[in-house]
């Protein structure tokens, strides 16, 4: 059995199959329409969601199968007060798989201790969002040819960001990309995301402005600029323009460099962008869904397996990271030194007070 996590857990013939898979459904979706038929896929929203929920409840349809869960935690049992591992538990004994997605940063792979199906996550807090990395992955593959040699800017929120996470996690597999990180002070990567880049020797820099590297770029990778996590509108309106991309600037990228964005956008791309070619953050929202078509058929196909059995809570030390899912799961093991990486949410382990 496996768990989708992190994109980057799957080895590079998993995701050349994976990618393989989602092509030939792109072009032939109509020999898929029975191919999940009388399966059924657990979908546990406890945040908002249009894309990913509607993409991962539509890509289940058309492969024949139906879907059950939640889009708002309080229409549950969790309103009154049922732990993680409870609702797993029992959600993994009527579907066949589970997509979660949970506002707590580790709760998947918390999550995939307890279930008996495979678990998927459709993002954890401003963690990972692996099926967006496969969103992102297809439109570069299916439209660049590769990865390779590609000059990539990422842009907008990138503290909070789980979707450049996920995505600068994988992108560690290709060969010669160049990174380039385009964000405020107050929104720039965080520190254990800095640390991945450098141990993995991936090329970066740092910049202020979208003006100062959008000729080089072959891909821009737009995000949302986040208004409230400025101390005042001021401050905000005042970076605005550095982090916009409009029709006018487009005249100064390359005549074939794509712009992608995982949506929602509010006003970091203004509406004149769309009509050009090299737009394809629609066309990347519906490759989505055949992506998480390819990736639900294959895990459709594994065995089933029981969750091994795992302590219950720790004694010592604590995760450093306020939002992580052992603050509200007391009882997830976490048999880990000070100074470790959390097994959850990847901040430092330290010392409890």
């Amino acid at each position: 059995m496996r768990h989708i996590i992190d994109l980057a857990d799957l080895t590079a013939a998993e995701f050349s199959d994976l990618y393989k898979l989602t092509t030939n459904i792109i072009d032939r979706p109509e020999g898929y329409v029975d191919a999940c038929r009388g399966k059924v896929l657990g979908s546990l929203f406890y945040e908002p969601s249009t894309r990913t929920n509607l993409s991962f409840s539509t890509a289940m349809m058309r492969l024949g199968g139906s879907v059950v869960g939640f889009s708002d935690p309080n229409s549950s049992s969790t309103a009154k007060g049922e732990t993680l591992k409870d609702t797993i538990s029992m959600v993994s004994s009527y579907a066949d798989l589970i997509v979660m997605r949970n506002p707590r940063e580790g709760a998947a792979k918390a999550a995939s201790l307890y279930s008996s199906v495979p678990v998927i996550n459709a993002g954890d807090g401003g963690h990972l969002h692996p099926t967006q990395t496969l969103t992102d992955m297809v439109t570069i593959l299916r439209m660049r040819g590769s990865a390779d040699n590609m000059k990539i800017g990422l842009c907008g929120d990138l503290k909070y960001g789980r979707t450049v996470h996920s995505l600068l996690h994988f992108l560690e597999r290709y060969h010669n990309v160049q990174i380039y990180l385009i964000a405020p002070d107050a929104l720039k990567l965080p520190d254990y995301m800095v640390h991945f880049l450098k141990e993995h020797q991936m090329p970066f820099c740092e910049v202020s402005a979208l003006d100062e590297v959008l000729p080089e770029l072959d891909v821009l990778y737009m995000t949302r600029i986040q208004r409230e996590r400025f101390v005042s509108a001021q401050e905000y309106e005042n970076l605005e323009g550095n982090y916009q991309l409009t029709a006018a600037k487009m005249k100064r990228a390359k005549k074939d460099m794509l712009v992608l964005h995982p949506l929602p956008r509010v006003d970091e791309i203004a509406q004149d962008v769309d009509d050009d070619p090299r737009a394809v953050y629609f066309k990347q929202a519906r490759y989505g869904m055949f992506g998480r078509m390819a990736l639900l058929l294959t895990l459709s196909k594994l065995n089933f397996q029981r969750p091994a059995k795992h302590g219950i809570g720790t004694d010592g030390v604590r995760c450093s990271n306020p939002k992580c899912i052992t603050k509200t799961e007391p009882y997830l093991p976490l048999d880990v030194p000070v100074g470790a990486r959390c097994p959850y949410c990847d901040a430092l382990i330290e010392l409890r007070l």
